[in-house]
C-alpha cells in the first residue's frame, strides 16, 4: 500500500486485522498505529449533537474497528458533546494494549451544528480532565487543541497542554486546523506530534502543512478525508477511474491519501458497519503510477 502498485481491487476490508495493510506509523517516535484510523464525529446524532439513534449499531461499529485492526480512533469532546467519548468508553473499554484514542479540546458547544472556540487554560484543563473521567483512562495517548481561539494567546493554550503532559496526564499533544506558522508557534512551546487540518482528494489547502509534517516526521491527520460522501457519490468525480481501478469511489479516496505520504493517518468515520468494511478495503487498492498522476490532477 504504501508504494503505487500496478493492479486495483475492490476488497472488502472483512480479513482480520485489514488495517495493518496501510502500514504504520509512529506518533511522537514511540507510539505506533496502523495508518487508517477511524473518527468518531459521525456516531453522534444529527449535527453532531446527542446520541446516536441506534446506540447499539454505534458500538458494534467500534467493536468492528477493532476486528479490522483499526487502533487508532479520533474523538472529541464536543462530539455530542461527550457522546462519542462515552460510546468509546462502552464499547472498548478496558481496552486493547496497542489502541491509540485521539481526543480534542477546545471547542464549546450550543446546539446542533454550533461550534465555538474556547482556549482558556483553565478551560482547557478541566476538558482533559473530564475526557480522561469519560475514556476511563490515566493518561491521553494524543491530545489535540480543537480549534486555536483567537481570544486568548495561543502560547497560553497550548502551554496547558504541555503543562498536562509534563504532568503525565497527556503522552504526544496535536493541534488541529493551523497554518504552517501556527505549528512553528506550537513548536517553541512544546513538541507537537501531530496536525489535523481538513485535507482530501479536492481540497488541498493544507498542502503546505503537509509538506513541513512529511520533511519532519510529524503525524498529519486528515479530517473530512473523502468530504462527507461527495467523492464517494454516483457520478462524482472519481466515477471514471474507479471502474478501471476496480474499486470504490471512497476506497480510491482512501488510497490516494496513504499514498500521499508516509505521515497520513485518515480517518474514515461511519455509522455504518458496511461502510466502514468498505473504507477499510481501500488498503487493498493498488494505484499505478498513470492512476496516481490523474488523482493528483483533480486538485
Amino acid at each position: 500500500m504504501d508504494e503505487p502498485g500496478t493492479s486495483g481491487t475492490s476488497g472488502t476490508g472483512g480479513s482480520p486485522r485489514a488495517a495493518a495493510a496501510s502500514g504504520t506509523f509512529s506518533i511522537g517516535g514511540d507510539m505506533t498505529v496502523n495508518r487508517l484510523g477511524y473518527g468518531t464525529m459521525q456516531l453522534t446524532g444529527h449535527g453532531v449533537w446527542g446520541p446516536p439513534e441506534d446506540r447499539v449499531a454505534a458500538v458494534a461499529v467500534l467493536r468492528r474497528a477493532v476486528e479490522l485492526g483499526v487502533n487508532l480512533f479520533d474523538t472529541a469532546d464536543s462530539y455530542g458533546p461527550h457522546v462519542a467519548e462515552e460510546l468509546l468508553f462502552e464499547a472498548l473499554h478496558p481496552y486493547p494494549d496497542d489502541l491509540v484514542i485521539a481526543t480534542k479540546a477546545g471547542l464549546v458547544r450550543t446546539g446542533p451544528g454550533q461550534w465555538s472556540p474556547v482556549g482558556r487554560p483553565e478551560y482547557l484543563r478541566q476538558a482533559a480532565e473530564m475526557s480522561l473521567r469519560r475514556l476511563g483512562l490515566e493518561c491521553i495517548a494524543l491530545f489535540q487543541l480543537h480549534r486555536i481561539d483567537p481570544e486568548v494567546p495561543a502560547e497560553e493554550q497550548i502551554g496547558v497542554l504541555r503543562e498536562l503532559q509534563d504532568e503525565g496526564k497527556v503522552a504526544h499533544i496535536g493541534l488541529s486546523e493551523v497554518s504552517v506558522e501556527e505549528l512553528r508557534l506550537g513548536q517553541s512551546v512544546a513538541t507537537i506530534a501531530t496536525v489535523q487540518n481538513r485535507y482530501n482528494l479536492t481540497d488541498r489547502a493544507s498542502e503546505d502543512l503537509l509538506e513541513v509534517c512529511s520533511e519532519e516526521g510529524i503525524g498529519f491527520i486528515p479530517w473530512f478525508p473523502i468530504a462527507t460522501g461527495e467523492l464517494a457519490r454516483d457520478g462524482g468525480p472519481l466515477a471514471d477511474l474507479t471502474e478501471q481501478i476496480g474499486a470504490t469511489a471512497a476506497q480510491v479516496a482512501l488510497a490516494w491519501l496513504l499514498n500521499r505520504s508516509q505521515v497520513m493517518l485518515p480517518i474514515p468515520g461511519t455509522s455504518s458497519i458496511e461502510h466502514l468494511e468498505e473504507n477499510v478495503g481501500s488498503v487493498e487498492v493498488s494505484l499505478t503510477t498513470e492512476q496516481l498522476d490523474a488523482l493528483d490532477a483533480m486538485a
